[in-house]
Parts: structure tokens; C-alpha cells; sequence
């Protein structure tokens, strides 16, 4: 059976150990959940980004290219801001393999989630760092993200997961992990925990459907599951949502603006410097002073590689005027509504039919509308 992320966000959410029987009282809440003012007219931004999936997995290699060490580190799909630092760890071990000695320059193409994480994994190891990038913050693809924790979401195929690369994304998740929850409890909220719903009109039993042209997604996301507390059915007296079936969960988010803000100040306190610069050709990379070069270009590598291993998947993700009473996450399955309760917005995410293969940037106003109309239904 194909399976679409996010909403498949039951995947990582609805696998969770559920608590049974459920009883009114076993139900704890700070406060009865606020309603979410959905209407078009509170829509204040949409974007849209490119996800770059690759069906075997993120490309973390090494390779001689126009006599430069180049590793590579992109691919990532949907699990880009939630697998970046293990996977920059585990980038940094080929930076060290590659002959660089704590000390000297290297660079970094690439100002996402991945440059920025890579570019400040290899600060912390001794590394100086010279990132390069044609965009920066809020101008690049994984501005558009919706923020939440999924290290599973769109990461790999199942025929190509198998054990040893199950086993070293476990390890990459882990270690991501553990990094972010340095950034609880600063000022400005890079990463907080909040709960959540996953809701649905007909039941968590019924399949959904993802695109025709999309591969089969492995279920590993049990393998963390001691990382995510559990999730609890509730009964319909349990919450306030006009729908027969509902869960509860606790979910990682990152505000984007606020985490992107301080890691590019951190790097910047760290002696990093930033160039605008853009390459059209793997050969321009010999112009460069740096003798190692870490290539985080995303979905960028499409072209500039001209790698066919990677598909573009687009994201449309819109934001409604901020509400600070809805601290929740709300998943609607079935409906293609995911919200994040983010500091610069609630965030809505809703997907559309052609979104696998798809390189369109065009905001379609419609599709995040109607999102926002079956949100309204739901209070």
C-alpha cells in the first residue's frame, strides 16, 4: 500500500502504544483545547519549497570532483530540519576522512537546514568555515517547512531500506534528537515540545492513498518510538473536535525563523563567513580557495549534478495569524490538513494531487483556502 507524508503522520504518531481502555477520567489537559479562528481572510503568507527525496536514502559520500574532495550531504526528503544533525555527524566523519585538519577552512555550499547544521557541526569539531550559498534564509526551500519532528517522513524507499541502512538512520535520528533538545528553553523557541491531535472522520484503520508514481515508504518509525511519548485514544466526550475518532500525541516542533535566525548568528559569532554566490557547474567548484567542500545544494543537486536519483517533491505550507491560546498540533486524516502551532503563525500544510515529481513554486491560493475551509468544519 502507498503512503503519503505528512499526513501519513499517523505513521510516526498512530503507531505509538495507545493506552486501553480509555476512560473519562484518564483524560489530563491542561485546558480544554481553543478553537483554531480558521478563515481565508486570516491567511497573512504561503510559500512553497522543494523536498529533494531520493528513494535510496540521503547521499552522504565522497568523490574527487575538479581536484577538490567534495562530500556530499542532500537528499534528505521530508526529514531534512528533523535528521540534520546526526546526518552532520555523520558528514563530518568523511570531512575527516578526507584529509582536513581541525583548523583549516573548508567549505560549505548550501544555507538550509543542512548547510546551516553541517556548517555548525563542523565549527563545533574545529573547522573553519566559508558557507556558500545562492539564497539565504527566509529565501530557501526548507523555509517552507512545517516544523514538526519526522525523521521517517519521505527519507527512503522500502526496497532500499534494509537493515544496515534502517539501523544507520536509527542512529542519525538519535543523534539529532539529542541535539535539539539543547535548544529547549531559549528566548526566542527554537525547538518545543507540544501535544497534538490526529483526527478523522471514518477511523485510523482506513488506507490512505498516495500518488501513483510514489514508492512504498518503510514503517521504521518504531524503532525511535521511546523517543516520542505515547499516544492515548480518546472517546468523543474527550475532546472538542466535530469528528467521531481522535488521538492525542506529544510532538517536537521547531520555529523555523527563530531556530534558521540562531544558527546563522551562532555561526557568524563562530567566525563563519557567509558568500552569496551561486553554481551553475561542478566544475566551478576548482575557482574555489578551499581544498574540501561539503555540497548541501538539496534539491539544488538536481541540476547542478545533474543527479537523477533525486525527485522534487513540492510543499505548499501557509500561515494564519498567530493565536498563542492554540499551542497544539492538529492532524486531519484523510483531509489533507496538517496545522503546527508555530511562533510566526499557525501553520496549515495541505497537499495537493501532483505534488511527487513536481518542481512548481507558484503559491496556489485555492489549495491552501480549501485546506483552511475543511479546518473550519472541524469546530
Amino acid at each position: 500500500m502507498q503512503r503519503r507524508h505528512l499526513l501519513m503522520a499517523g505513521s510516526a504518531t498512530l503507531a505509538l502504544p495507545v493506552q486501553s481502555p480509555v476512560h473519562a477520567l484518564d483524560f489530563v489537559a491542561p485546558h480544554a483545547p481553543a478553537a483554531i479562528r480558521a478563515s481565508a481572510d486570516r491567511l497573512i503568507d504561503i510559500v512553497v519549497g522543494i523536498r529533494p527525496f531520493r528513494a535510496l536514502g540521503p547521499r552522504i559520500e565522497a568523490e574527487r570532483i575538479a581536484g577538490k574532495t567534495v562530500v556530499h550531504h542532500y537528499g534528505h526528503g521530508g526529514s531534512g530540519w528533523s535528521l540534520s544533525w546526526g546526518s552532520a555527524q555523520r558528514t563530518l566523519a568523511l570531512v575527516q576522512a578526507g584529509g582536513a585538519r581541525p583548523g583549516e577552512r573548508i567549505a560549505v555550499i548550501g544555507c538550509g537546514a543542512i548547510g546551516l547544521t553541517t556548517a555548525r557541526t563542523a565549527q563545533q569539531a574545529g573547522y573553519k568555515v566559508r558557507l556558500y550559498a545562492k539564497d539565504r534564509p527566509p529565501r530557501v526551500h526548507s523555509c517552507a517547512a512545517t516544523g514538526l519532528w519526522t525523521p521517517e517522513s519521505r527519507i527512503v524507499a522500502s526496497a532500499h531500506a534494509d537493515g544496515v541502512w534502517t539501523a544507520g538512520w536509527e542512529a542519525m535520528a538519535r543523534a539529532s534528537f539529542k541535539v535539539h533538545q539543547s535548544y529547549l528553553g531559549l528566548p526566542s523557541g527554537p525547538v518545543e515540545w507540544h501535544d497534538g491531535y490526529v483526527v478523522s472522520d471514518d477511523g485510523f484503520d482506513t488506507p490512505l492513498h498516495g500518488h501513483d508514481d510514489e514508492p512504498d515508504y518503510p514503517d521504521i518509525g518504531d524503532r525511535i518510538a521511546d523517543l516520542r511519548p505515547r499516544g492515548k485514544a480518546l472517546a468523543p466526550g474527550e475532546h472538542p473536535f466535530r469528528v467521531a475518532h481522535a488521538r492525542r500525541f506529544t510532538q517536537l516542533v521547531f520555529n523555523i525563523p527563530a531556530y534558521q535566525r540562531l544558527l546563522l548568528e551562532d555561526f557568524a559569532r563562530d567566525g563563519g563567513e557567509l558568500v552569496q554566490r551561486e553554481f551553475r557547474a561542478p566544475r566551478e567548484f576548482a575557482r574555489l580557495p578551499e581544498k574540501l567542500i561539503v555540497n548541501c545544494t538539496g534539491d539544488g543537486a538536481r541540476t547542478l549534478l545533474a543527479d537523477k536519483t533525486l525527485t522534487p517533491v513540492r510543499g505548499q505550507t501557509a500561515r494564519l495569524i498567530p493565536q498563542p491560546e492554540v499551542d497544539y498540533a492538529l492532524i486531519y486524516r484523510g483531509q489533507n490538513v496538517v496545522v503546527v502551532p508555530r511562533r510566526d503563525g499557525l501553520l496549515v500544510q495541505a497537499m495537493g494531487e501532483h505534488d511527487f515529481g513536481s518542481t512548481d513554486l507558484t503559491p496556489d491560493r485555492a489549495l491552501s483556502e480549501a485546506a483552511v475551509q475543511r479546518l473550519a468544519a472541524l469546530f
